[in-house]
């Protein structure tokens, strides 16, 4: 007691918060508090991947019926297995299996809350003291805040702009050492919205093979493919190097909110059970919140009866909507777009701060951006590109149309006379 009062012993954990500071949304947050509440326009929101709110990304009726469906048998109102409800695991390894050279066993699957859990997962069981594991620049940000937390120390090779983006192999090896546990790959890309070839998919397979390592194949906007490149799975290339496939229902679906992820083994050789890794991963989710059990139940349904139609829809929507962006960044001097995105939902583009004046960097421009015209962009420190910019383009084309037009407008307001 001191005066009287007591002294209390517990405080925040200034870790977490120091982890969120370097998310997506903690970043966008930032972004966002700029926003002018005068300003009558719409806000146009071209920094996260999450199209749903656009009447033209709606969802099928299929899984939405699917989910009713399951409320109302009654059958899912129970908790659910650790790994997930069986009919759920079987029909993800059914789905995955139509792709790949060998088939999946329900047992392979584990059902995760979203893809993220999936990723907290998998970097929770390799976070083993001294251990390390390789991220991809740019990449995804919550790799990074997850494996901090963890503390798994990161090391963050290149993908290339001039090879489309393509993974730097050399830089991979030289990044490697003895502790080098796994290397992260995301495709199709976020942010940089390419899609790897079946060629360069199979010697990063090879790679990995070669310094011992996993891969870890974050395949959340898997099939979200308009370009030239078909989007192929890593695990096609499971009997070559064990791989982890991270999925979901929420991108090609469109439904982020629903929160129903897959952490998946491609170890057709046995390489990941010999090493405990599947025991591991059940461990975690021993201790781990599961996913909606209702939204389980609905997952062979979603699975098996959407059609072709819809799927179609989404892609052709989307190809649209990259042209669009490609097309008018063209207008924008300011901006530099090395490649036109052929999948997901993103697309990076280089900053050229030589032509604006009295902005310093991305994350400057994006907050004037935000509070001059009402438009979210995710500055590319957050993903670990300075002063460059992610786009997405997954929004309806009309107000995607309008974004960019304020953007060249911006331009023109702040370029250097």
């Amino acid at each position: 007691m001191e005066n009287g009062a007591p002294v209390w012993k517990f405080r925040g954990n200034e870790g977490l918060s120091a982890a969120s500071a370097i998310t997506v949304r903690g970043i966008l947050c930032q972004v966002m508090a700029n926003l002018d509440a005068g300003d009558g326009r719409a806000v146009v929101p071209l920094g996260h991947g999450d199209p749903s709110a656009f009447p033209c990304f709606r969802t099928t009726p299929v899984a939405e019926d699917a989910v009713v469906d399951a409320v109302r048998s009654g059958e899912f109102n129970c908790y659910g297995p650790t790994v997930g409800i069986l009919p759920a695991r079987r029909a993800i390894a059914d789905y995955l299996s139509h792709d790949l050279p060998y088939k999946l066993s329900p047992d392979d699957v584990h059902l995760t809350l979203g893809c993220t859990q999936a990723i907290e997962a998998i970097l929770t069981v390799l976070a083993r003291p001294g251990a390390n594991i390789l991220l991809p620049k740019p990449g995804f940000p919550y790799y990074d805040a997850r494996a901090a937390h963890s503390h798994l120390e990161t090391r963050c090779f290149d993908l290339l702009p001039d090879k489309g983006w393509e993974v730097d192999l050399k830089g991979v090896e030289d990044l490697a050492d003895e502790s080098t546990v796994a290397m992260v790959i995301i495709n199709p890309g976020n942010p940089c919205g390419n899609v790897f070839s079946y060629q360069h998919l199979k010697k990063v397979a090879e790679t990995a093979r070669k310094l011992g390592i996993m891969v870890i194949a974050d395949e959340v906007y898997g099939h979200l493919a308009f370009g030239d490149a078909p989007f192929v799975p890593m695990g096609v290339f499971g009997s070559i190097a064990p791989v982890l496939t991270l999925g979901s229902i929420s991108k090609r679906w469109i439904v982020p909110g629903w929160r129903l992820g897959w952490l998946v083994t491609n170890d057709p050789n046995g390489f990941l059970k010999n090493t405990g890794v599947p025991t591991s991963l059940k461990g975690f989710l021993d201790i781990s919140s599961d996913p909606p059990t209702f939204i389980q139940g609905a997952v062979p349904h979603i699975l098996e009866k959407t059609n072709d139609d819809f799927f179609s829809k989404i892609i052709c929507i989307l190809r649209e909507a990259a042209d669009i962006c490609y097309e008018k960044i063209q207008e924008i001097p300011c901006i530099v777009c090395p490649n036109k995105p052929d999948g997901g939902m993103f697309v990076m583009v280089k900053l050229n701060l030589s032509l604006l004046e009295g902005i310093k960097d991305d994350m400057e421009f994006c907050m004037k951006l935000a509070k001059e015209e009402s438009v979210i962009v995710l500055p590319g420190l957050a993903v670990g590109m300075k002063n460059w910019l992610r786009i997405t383009f997954a929004i309806d084309p009309s107000s995607l149309k309008d974004g960019l037009a304020r953007i060249k407008a911006f331009y023109e307001r702040h370029a250097k006379k």
